[in-house]
């Protein structure tokens, strides 16, 4: 369970406790420099750390298992889970509101509207940053009520200016991001919340278009990006654990 941006282990945690009452067994590692205090000061280096800098650790822990794992990314953590299953480490993959690989525009208003603050400040392709909460609600929590809003926003920590940068630069030569996805052939399954405003569905489905014929597809009404945690999560999770027991 790859988590996103700004993010830790610690935001798989309902989703977890499903899925090992379902008998799974269930790993939520903290990206590199994310297993801080939300209140500490970015880690040194945070800012050039590059996505494929976060796969290469993930490749790591991978590698260790002792069969290939099912992998279940959120945002973010939906484009590493593209690039690990690209080099065939996942029997199969679930992309929760994923951020999209090179070659995929993600660029809407919304989206602009969300990293606003980001933008805007100088040389922010290779600092740290953070959402204000204002923008963080707008951006992803706009459907959580307000004790989830705060518990998620206090926990939440600095984000690098250069994984972010692959994500939405690649067509100005940023690499990063890029996924083949000839060499992607496990079965997927790609979810997107038709409210999500930093994931729009727009964006989703052209991931989902990418994958021919690898994937299925399903969007849930109502839903913003914080799809794991806002009220009606366990539909989603049910809903994912049916599609594992088909295909996985």
């Amino acid at each position: 369970m790859i988590h996103g941006m700004w993010g830790g282990g610690w935001y798989w945690d309902k989703f977890q406790g499903y899925f090992e009452d379902k008998g799974y067994r269930c790993i939520a590692p903290y990206l590199r420099h994310h297993d801080i205090n939300s209140d500490d000061p970015p880690p040194p280096g945070l800012g050039k750390t590059s996505l494929l800098d976060y796969a290469e650790d993930l490749e790591l822990e991978i590698k260790k298992l002792d069969e290939k794992p099912i992998i279940m990314g959120h945002s973010m953590g939906g484009l590493l889970a593209q690039i690990l299953a690209s080099r065939n480490l996942a029997k199969a993959a679930v992309l929760i509101a994923p951020a999209p690989p090179a070659g995929i525009l993600a660029f809407t208003w919304s989206v602009l509207k969300s990293f606003q603050e980001v933008l805007f400040r100088w040389g922010f392709w290779k600092k740290p940053h953070k959402l204000s909460y204002e923008k963080a609600v707008y951006a992803t929590m706009r459907k959580l009520p307000e004790d989830e809003r705060q518990y998620i926003y206090n926990r939440s920590v600095w984000e690098s200016g250069r994984a972010g940068t692959e994500i939405g630069f690649w067509f100005a030569g940023v690499k990063g991001a890029q996924v083949d996805s000839s060499r992607l052939t496990c079965p997927l399954l790609i979810i997107s919340g038709s409210e999500d405003n930093i994931t729009p569905t727009k964006v989703v489905k052209k991931i989902a278009e990418k994958y021919k014929p690898f994937y299925a597809y399903m969007e849930f009404g109502g839903h913003s990006h914080w799809i794991i945690r806002e009220p009606g999560w366990k539909k989603i999770a049910a809903y994912i654990d049916r599609w594992l027991e088909k295909n996985a």
